[in-house]
């Protein structure tokens, strides 16, 4: 069984799909930070290094066990010289 295979079948579960939809908005975060920084051929050192911001922090924030405030988001795209969005995308365009 593939995750994708595994991942359809629990979301047949009313529970299960309830608790992955209230976890997703931070995930999409979690993995928005980590491709951003690799788009930039960065390690979390270097990122570190650009924004002052304590390697550990940042590995902490990818790992989903510091919740960022909007200032640190946008200290980690300046360090990566990108443009900080934040969208309400209404649910029926994503298919929920």
């Amino acid at each position: 069984m593939t995750l994708r295979d595994y991942k359809e079948k629990r979301m047949e579960d009313p529970e299960f799909t309830q608790a992955y939809n209230e976890v997703q908005p931070e995930m999409n975060l979690i993995r928005a930070m980590i491709d951003a920084r690799i788009s930039q051929n960065l390690t979390q050192k270097e990122l570190s290094e650009r924004t002052g911001i304590a390697q550990t922090e940042i590995s902490k924030l990818e790992n989903g066990t510091r919740n960022p405030s909007i200032k640190l988001l946008q200290r980690l795209a300046d360090g990566m010289d990108m443009v900080l969005n934040v969208t309400f995308t209404p649910k029926k365009a994503i298919g929920k």
